[in-house]
């Protein structure tokens, strides 16, 4: 007899989650995840002059000038937890927050270690 729940495959949990801002001017800027939710997207219309995130230690992991108007961030770059994400477009700064909740960066090792070890066999 096959027990019925020891069949259910267990549900991924996002790598990470977006708690975009809603306000009338952050509409500017496009922010959003992709479908696998690795990725941040940011578009506008106008020029994205600098990004930079402050994490839960107050410290900024990322802080650059992008000079474009689309930018995509791997949030590999990021350590697991939660940050606040600052798009700058003088004088604008469009601010949300993303949650990793899960290392990326291990997972990607994890993955070539498997592809290593297949190619092996």
């Amino acid at each position: 007899m096959l027990l019925s729940g020891a069949s259910k495959a267990k549900a991924q949990q996002p790598a990470a989650i977006i708690e975009k801002n809603v306000n009338v001017t952050a509409k500017a800027v496009y922010h959003d995840l992709n479908s696998t939710r690795d990725t941040l997207i940011l578009k506008s219309d106008k020029k994205i002059n600098y990004l930079y995130t402050i994490n839960h230690d107050y410290s900024r992991e990322i802080d650059f000038y992008i000079g474009k108007t689309e930018y995509k961030l791997p949030l590999n770059k990021l350590s697991q937890g939660k940050h606040v994400i600052v798009v700058v477009q003088s004088p604008l700064r469009i601010v949300f927050v993303v949650k990793i909740l899960k290392d990326l960066n291990g997972d990607i090792e994890e993955v070539i270690a498997k592809v290593a070890s297949t190619d092996n066999d």
